[in-house]
């Protein structure tokens, strides 16, 4: 019998995760021969989340905890998992066929699917948050030059209002900076001065006026100054490594280091125009995570998919979803299956914003956290420790996702 293709584009946390899940709890209940293979233009998958502290310095969070490689996660399936190094080069829904580039051989290949699951995320304005479509070795040789221009930084400016944006500025801050003392809002004797641009009117958009308004407080224990209403029009790089930053109003900066940590562009550039929405995310079926519009057996998962809220806890919920119904409709063949889909549905608000190495902000299902409890669950080592068994290993997925059609 001929084995059929899953195709994954993208490695990091919804392919590797979708992956996972599938190799376990898919694959084994599947009458015909079925065979992932899993695609992406970096061996390696890294630690997003932990970026901001990665930035600061690998003493803080070592180089070894923020890139893994991704072979070593799928041999345990065997034949039933390939990886290829390579990058999608070009889709045609209607022949069922993607192109792929080899990264080490610039070989190119079409790879004809059964099914596919679209997974190739984001990537943001500076390379030091995400892999941005090649290999690690771009992040690490952009990560090492930080590492060199901070001890000597005494002007650094960071541009956003969001997590990456906040969790940066608290961890240069308190590397550079140190903290306040008991009875004062700012330290006593900062060595750079760090400003934070935001174009909004607060930080951290999803959250609380008063949760951001925490924020900027705890920021400001560690030497960092909020500047609101005010967007980064241009920043170019001068002949001696430092950067004029110009801002809308007209004011220049001249920065010993900027970091751009605004916004995010999705990896869309194989996908057909006619597919992705106004925003360039992929038309996902917000219910089902299929693309309904590209022909059978197709599928989006996180950032890359127009359903997303751009999270992990979103690709947490979305991991079983898309593993049901792909299940459901690899058994019914060419035909439609029967039964209620299984629904994605998102959680209220939940996020979780270290601030430096000892504070932090959040919300918990729309519910506001305390500073011990975000440190507690994230501040500490931003999630570090059961990375490699969780993602790389999938053994967030060692037992199925259980669900009933009564619950659709």
């Amino acid at each position: 019998m001929t084995e059929r293709n899953i195709v994954i584009l993208g490695a990091s946390y919804a392919g590797l995760n979708t992956t996972h899940y599938l190799a376990r709890h898919v694959l084994p209940k599947l009458d015909s021969p079925h065979k992932i293979i899993l695609i992406d233009p970096s061996t390696h998958f890294y630690l997003t989340h932990a970026s901001p502290r990665a930035i600061a310095s690998y003493q803080l969070m070592p180089e070894s905890i923020m890139f893994h490689d991704i072979a070593t996660g799928v041999k345990q399936y065997g034949d039933r998992v390939k990886f290829i190094q390579g990058s999608a080069q070009s889709w045609d829904p209607e022949s069922r066929i993607v192109k792929i580039q080899r990264s080490e051989s610039g070989h190119e290949e079409s790879i004809s699917y059964h099914a596919l699951v679209l997974a190739t995320g984001t990537k943001t304005s500076s390379p030091l948050f995400t892999l941005q479509g090649g290999s690690h070795f771009d992040l690490q040789e952009a990560l090492d030059a930080i590492h060199k221009q901070i001890p000597s930084a005494k002007r650094i400016v960071i541009a956003g209002g969001g997590p990456a944006a906040v969790e940066t500025a608290g961890e240069l801050g308190e590397l550079i900076n140190g903290t306040a003392g008991w009875f004062s809002s700012r330290p006593s004797n900062p060595k750079a001065k760090i400003t934070l641009y935001t174009n909004s009117s607060k930080l951290l958009p999803i959250l609380r006026e008063s949760v951001a308004k925490q924020a900027e407080g705890y920021l400001n224990r560690v030497g960092v100054d909020v500047v609101y209403n005010t967007k980064v029009s241009s920043a170019e790089e001068q002949p001696n490594g430092k950067t004029k930053v110009q801002l809308h109003d007209g004011e220049e900066v001249v920065a010993d280091i900027y970091i751009p940590a605004m916004g995010v562009k999705p990896m869309n550039q194989f996908i057909p125009q006619a597919l992705l929405d106004a925003s360039g995310y992929v038309k996902t079926n917000a219910k089902t995570l299929r693309v309904d519009e590209a022909g059978a057996r197709v599928y989006a998962i996180g950032d890359i998919g127009s359903y997303s809220s751009n999270s992990i806890v979103d690709i947490y919920d979305s991991v079983p979803v898309l593993g049901t119904n792909i299940e459901r409709d690899l058994k019914a063949g060419n035909g439609k299956p029967s039964g209620p889909d299984r629904g994605f549905k998102g959680k209220p608000t939940t996020q979780l914003v270290p601030v430096g190495r000892g504070k932090g902000v959040g919300e918990v299902f729309g519910w506001k956290v305390p500073s011990f409890f975000v440190w507690l669950i994230k501040g500490r080592d931003f999630m570090s420790g059961r990375a490699r068994d969780e993602h790389l290993m999938g053994n967030k997925w060692t037992k199925e996702s259980s669900w009933k059609p009564s619950e659709a």
